[in-house]
């Protein structure tokens, strides 16, 4: 099998199937090291100029859904290219990284395949596209929306005030916003923690 084929034949447990050559032409164009990887709490891909092989080096959470994981895929090949014209000496998410990512974006954004609740994120999130899609409410939002959750979980801005929830196998019980993040109690010591709005939790109704 050439690498091409097998390249697509890997992608296409991971992205949606019309998005595949893109993706597959990158790494064939590149002389990137590319890996999907386990889940990661942090973050959702990851760029090295130079990994133990002296490649520079892509990584990708495999249990994203597969838009997530294209756009995820997209912002970790703009750095790639940014690396490649400007080395070291620009910032990691500066003017020349966004045209790069923006211009990505673009070879996606009017294919008929794309839904088009995200389409329309990506067009607000180009304009100034954030460090992480997960700094992008709005377009987490909606790439939300395509994930495969179990039944009992939600995000956390969907819960009532004062509702009770287990997320790490630790149980808080939600309190007031700021900005991105909820006041949360553990029930456990009764310290006070900043939870994101969109993390996934499960609640626990019967509470009193």
């Amino acid at each position: 099998m050439n690498p091409a084929d097998r390249y697509s034949e890997v992608f296409n447990k991971y992205v949606p199937s019309p998005f595949v050559p893109l993706i597959t032409h990158l790494l064939l164009h590149s002389n990137v090291h590319f890996k999907i990887v386990k889940e990661r709490s942090t973050k959702l891909g990851d760029f090295r100029p130079l990994n133990k092989k002296g490649k520079p080096q892509i990584t990708v959470n495999g249990n994203l859904n597969p838009y997530a994981f294209l756009i995820t895929t997209l912002h970790e090949f703009a750095h790639w290219q940014t690396f490649e014209e400007f080395g070291m000496h620009v910032a990691p998410h500066g003017t020349e990284w966004k045209q790069y990512f923006s211009s990505l974006i673009a070879k996606i954004i009017h294919h008929p395949e794309l839904p088009s609740d995200l389409k329309k994120a990506l067009v607000k999130s180009t304009n100034n596209p954030k460090a992480s899609s997960c700094n992008d409410i709005h377009l987490s939002r909606v790439l939300r929306r395509y994930d495969v959750h179990e039944e009992e979980e939600v995000s956390l801005e969907n819960l009532p005030k004062n509702t009770t929830f287990v997320v790490n196998s630790r149980i808080f019980r939600k309190g007031e916003k700021r900005r991105t993040r909820f006041e949360c109690k553990e029930i456990s010591t009764g310290k006070m923690y900043l939870v994101h709005l969109l993390a996934k939790v499960k609640p626990i109704y019967h509470d009193k």
